[in-house]
């Protein structure tokens, strides 16, 4: 009888097998010659000198008994040979020798030994071919076969294999899948990504008769809000009594979760008293989940209030659960709320004091961060972190106490805990948004000195602030370093570069790093083709930029405002202001909310085109849109109505933006006084000035000169016309 199997390696069995004098093996393997001397050699095995390694290994077996059984190998033996081979080729040996016997047939649980087997070698098609054969065979498959198969298929990451087995198992094999089937296959498509198909397979269930469990409606609700599709999953909740199964707290669970994320608080609040009702028992983490989701909609107040409710229902807070509800307060400048109940806790962490301490630092109070860090951690015996002096450096670094922030890294440091890459790239950011770059280069060489490495941020600090500071060439050689220093650049370092170069005035170099940027598999955004458009239009080539606007929705990136004002300005500007009247109706289609800018620049470009009309019914239409017209809007109509002659429509609107509480500017006043002074009528010009001066209005420079001007021409003009009468 074969005993308990140990580990044994290939060469083990063949040599097992060579010393039987039944022809096991294939030509090469075995052979009646080499079958004698290797019964010699086992008959020598109790020599000591002569015993072998295999037969050591083998001791527990009966190896008399062992040889006697393998001429005429049963099912059973061929299962437990197959367990000990090692390797897939040994295993196919031994599995297709046995089938070669007279009168033998390979059994369901051969069948399954080797196909376990072949699952963890990944030998998908040998699987395929042994199923067929099984079929060929007459086999009776069971659905533990297909399930071991799917299983082996999740681990190697390939849900559609396992979905296609499943359907396969009916109409190719003749198993029928019960919920067992369907239920691990929906468990590998929701591991697998594929929540838009489990869905699908869960239909396909229901089509075929199949009864799902409990387990199945969890599964599948959950691919359902896995795509957004929670309503869908709530329909599901509904039906689960039609098919016989009951809600439990893993469903509800699911949808609580779900609804939170997606800020439907009160559904969730809602599923949560059904859960109650039902008499199924949520977990702390269910709680969680809807306070998280109260204080993201900013309704503290009752998230606090469900914190006390857990408390009455015997639910025990943990950290999670406070530290969320602190960061709440912190996130709506409720500190001293928070810092309140930092001091109720029994045992706080150093998360709740640096959630705490961010919102002093965030509300500008770092004071009160650094009086926590001193004094209220140290008492509790909380030790600050990393986190949290990197805290209190970005605090100091926003209110620009530069040197301070440097101090508290030299602290940090005697105290124990070591400043990391972000705590010195919060000091570098800091120092180039000052202009301090030799500062900052000293950070860099105080890092390298302790071996740690500028990251990609780091060097897009150093970047952005030579490009402002118009050291480009600087930006380039800092930026061809980065590759041997293992960072890559990413879309601000390029956007930076690229802006850098336009202000220079180097536009064809930006649109080379725009392409060498697309090489390199940076995905450009609306910055980088703003930048480049606004470029291109700043040397009236509105071609070129129309030539980017191309690219930019043939990449899927969409244009914004800032891409649509800077285009409509440059047609207003060339006169092409229907062109412009053109893209504005195309921002509105595409739910782009117009700004002032847009309508202003458009009011003026229709008075620039005498087109004083058109812009009239543009600002009614304006106003009609929910849009607020202003001085700049006002100042161009005025201009328009004056140059085309209309002085009193220009006054008559002058009056009216009055009544509509916008204030004339300088330039409203001095429109209106220089064009009646073109007109002739100084007096009108004078009684303007003086009515304006009444309401507010400061003349400037311009306002006495235009006054001036037409004075001085009045009084040549009296005394050309007193020359002229004298001489006559």
């Amino acid at each position: 009888m074969l005993k308990r199997p140990v580990t044994v390696t290939k060469t083990l069995l063949i040599s097992l097998i060579k010393t039987t004098p039944f022809v096991f093996f294939s030509s090469g393997y075995s052979s009646n010659s080499t079958s004698d001397c290797d019964n010699t050699c086992v008959l020598q095995s109790n020599e000591s000198d002569y015993e072998n390694g295999w037969e050591r290994l083998l001791k527990p077996f009966d190896l008399n008994e062992l040889r006697k059984s393998l001429p005429g190998i049963t099912p059973c033996q061929l299962c437990k040979l197959l367990e000990l081979s090692p390797d897939v080729v040994t295993s196919m040996e031994l599995f297709n020798k046995a089938g070669s016997q007279k009168g033998y047939c390979h059994t369901f649980d051969v069948y399954y030994v080797l196909i376990d087997k072949l699952g963890v070698n990944r030998e998908f098609k040998v699987i395929d071919s042994l199923l067929l054969q099984m079929k060929e065979e007459g086999i009776v498959f069971r659905e533990s076969l297909f399930i071991l198969i799917m299983k082996y298929y999740e681990r190697e990451g390939l849900p559609g294999q396992a979905t296609r087995l499943l359907l396969d198992m009916m109409s190719v094999y003749n198993c029928e899948p019960t919920f067992k089937s369907y239920n691990v296959v929906l468990d590998i498509l929701v591991a697998g990504d594929c929540h838009k198909v489990a869905p699908n397979v869960f239909y396909d269930m229901l089509s075929k008769g199949v009864s799902p469990t409990v387990y199945t409606f969890g599964v599948v609700m959950k691919a359902l809000c896995m795509v957004n599709e929670v309503d869908s999953a709530c329909l599901l909740l509904r039906d689960m009594t039609k098919h016989g199964c009951v809600p439990n707290s893993v469903v509800y669970q699911t949808l609580i979760h779900a609804f939170s994320e997606r800020n439907r608080v009160n559904d969730a609040l809602m599923l949560l008293e059904e859960m109650f009702l039902m008499g199924c028992m949520p977990d702390v983490q269910t709680f969680n989940d809807v306070i998280h989701g109260l204080c993201r909609v900013t309704r503290i107040h009752e998230a606090a209030k469900l914190v006390d409710r857990m408390l009455l229902w015997g639910f025990t807070p943990d950290d999670i659960t406070y530290g969320v509800l602190m960061r709440g307060l912190c996130r709506t400048g409720q500190v001293d709320e928070a810092m309140a109940l930092l001091n109720k806790l029994p045992c706080p962490n150093v998360v709740h004091f640096n959630t705490v301490i961010n919102g002093y630092v965030t509300t500008r109070r770092i004071d009160e961060a650094k009086a926590i860090v001193y004094e209220g951690m140290l008492n509790t015996g909380c030790k600050p972190d990393v986190f949290t002096f990197n805290i209190l450096i970005s605090g100091l670094c926003k209110k620009r106490h530069l040197s301070s922030a440097v101090k508290l890294v030299d602290e940090m440091a005697m105290k124990g805990c070591d400043p990391n890459v972000i705590t010195y790239t919060i000091l570098i950011d800091a120092f180039c948004k000052e202009g301090q770059l030799d500062k900052a280069s000293d950070i860099v060489n105080e890092m390298s000195a302790k071996g740690i490495s500028l990251n990609t941020v780091g060097y897009n600090c150093f970047i952005c602030a030579l490009c402002r500071a118009g050291k480009v060439n600087q930006a380039l050689e800092i930026f061809g370093e980065m590759p041997s220093k293992g960072c890559k650049p990413d879309i601000y370092t390029f956007n930076s570069l690229i802006s850098g170069l336009c202000k220079d005035g180097k536009i064809e170099e930006a649109l080379g790093l725009y392409q060498d940027m697309l090489m390199e598999g940076v995905i450009a955004n609306t910055v980088t083709y703003n930048t480049l458009i606004h470029a291109f239009l700043s040397r009236d080539a509105i071609q070129e930029a129309f030539n980017l606007v191309n690219d930019m929705l043939f990449r899927g990136c969409p244009l914004d405002q800032i891409t649509y004002n800077s285009l409509i300005k440059a047609l207003c500007n060339a006169g092409a202001v229907d062109k412009g009247l053109g893209l504005f109706e195309e921002m509105m289609a595409k739910g782009i909310t117009p700004s002032n800018i847009s309508c202003n620049m458009l009011i003026n470009g229709l008075c620039r085109t005498g087109k004083v009309n058109a812009a009239l019914e543009f600002l009614r239409d304006m106003i009609h849109r929910g849009l607020t017209p202003d001085i700049v809007t006002y100042n161009s109509l005025i201009n328009g109505l004056c140059k085309m002659g209309f002085n009193q429509k220009a006054l008559n609107l002058f009056d009216k933006l009055q009544s509509e509480g916008i204030y004339p500017d300088v330039i409203t006043y001095n429109t209106l006084i220089s064009w009646h002074c073109k007109e002739g009528l100084v007096d009108d010009a004078c009684l303007i000035l003086y009515k304006g001066v009444e309401n507010g209005f400061v003349p400037n420079d311009t306002t006495w000169y235009i006054l001036v001007s037409r004075f001085v021409k009045e009084i040549n003009r009296e005394n050309q016309n007193f020359s002229y009468a004298q001489f006559w």
